[in-house]
């Protein structure tokens, strides 16, 4: 697994919270809070939106 330094979890309502994290060679990576062993890698700006647009209720039938 990577050095992957993971940020503070973005939280919605309940339980349903993401982390983003970065590895020393720029790749971006998120994972489910708890789980950061499983996670999905994508460009940070990437990621965010995705983060962003869930918390904001318009992908809230992907949690």
């Amino acid at each position: 697994m990577p050095d992957i330094t993971w940020e503070a979890p973005f939280c919605g309502e309940g339980n349903n919270c993401f982390r983003l994290g970065t590895d020393t060679d720029g790749n971006a990576y998120i994972a489910v809070n708890g789980e950061e062993g499983r996670y999905l890698i994508d460009s940070v700006d990437a990621l965010r939106t995705l983060i962003t647009d869930i918390k904001a209720g318009k992908a809230d039938h992907l949690l």
